[in-house]
């Protein structure tokens, strides 16, 4: 990974495999923004990266503030995170991407598509939270809502809250558990790998994800592949058809049996999708 330093003096982080050759894709769909879920390290996950790869795709991802090397933000919004990526872009020299996001990575991939639409082609999600609404309706499925409900009552709160957490098994599907002992076993290991980091960006992204995101989904213009696994015990099914119900002309793909990261399955033909000319 390479550091970036942006205009406001902060560092982040970036993954980039460069300029690909020979892409059978269409042109703007060459490059391929993921926003990593919550927690990360900003590494390529080796499922993400063999796919893109796989497909001639130009692979790109921004560690977001708090996580990694990557400076802190506190009271950063999800808007924040595509004014990020604006910058990134310019100093990569690529002006179109198409972006994708998983869990807490959706937000800031439907960010992307609502504030650069001259940039962004086309946008996937898996699993993503759908703006904030603090109605039963919003926190129904969750199995551990504990992080979230933490982050409406502030930062401080969300960090203190992080001290005694425990980790819930129960959140994850059986076929969670097998993504996480096959394919998607780079993504247990790269939230393991977060470490303290992933305590302090996890905060300011919950704290994110329950106040004004800074944009509306009905802003998102380009088209849109919202992916819900109907099993997922971390965000609730009822979140991926807010979502879609919400952006206009969204598709949304849900997958029975797939729970928050057996969804992820999904994500070679997401790219498939994202890289098809239009």
């Amino acid at each position: 990974m390479t550091p970036l330093h942006l205009a406001d003096g902060r560092t982040v982080l970036v993954a980039d495999t460069g300029p690909t050759t020979g892409s059978t894709t269409g042109a703007g769909t060459a490059t391929v923004v993921w926003h990593h879920e919550t927690p990360h390290t900003g590494a390529h996950l080796a499922p993400v990266l063999a796919a893109a790869t796989a497909r001639g795709l130009r692979l790109v991802a921004v560690t977001r503030p708090g996580f990694g090397g990557a400076d802190p933000l506190p009271g950063r919004t999800v808007a924040d995170g595509a004014r990020d990526l604006e910058q990134v872009l310019d100093t990569l020299g690529i002006d179109r991407v198409a972006a994708i996001g998983g869990s807490g990575g959706g937000p800031h991939a439907l960010a992307a598509a609502a504030l650069l639409p001259d940039r962004v082609t086309a946008v996937a999600t898996f699993a993503s939270p759908a703006p904030f609404v603090d109605a039963p309706a919003w926190w129904d499925g969750m199995a551990d809502d504990g992080g979230l409900r933490a982050a409406v009552l502030g930062r401080e709160a969300r960090l203190t809250w992080a001290d005694t957490a425990g980790f819930d098994p129960a959140q994850f599907t059986d076929a969670d558990w097998a993504a996480l002992d096959g394919d998607w076993a780079a993504l247990g290991q790269d939230a393991q790998a977060a470490g303290e980091t992933g305590r302090v960006g996890s905060a300011d992204d919950d704290r994110a994800f329950v106040t004004g995101w800074g944009f509306a989904l009905t802003d998102v213009h380009v088209p849109t592949l919202v992916e819900q696994g109907v099993d997922d015990r971390v965000v609730p099914v009822a979140h991926g058809r807010s979502i879609a119900a919400a952006v206009p002309g969204a598709v949304l793909h849900e997958r029975p049996g797939a729970g928050h990261v057996s969804v992820l399955a999904g994500v070679p033909a997401a790219l498939d999708w994202l890289a098809a000319p239009r």
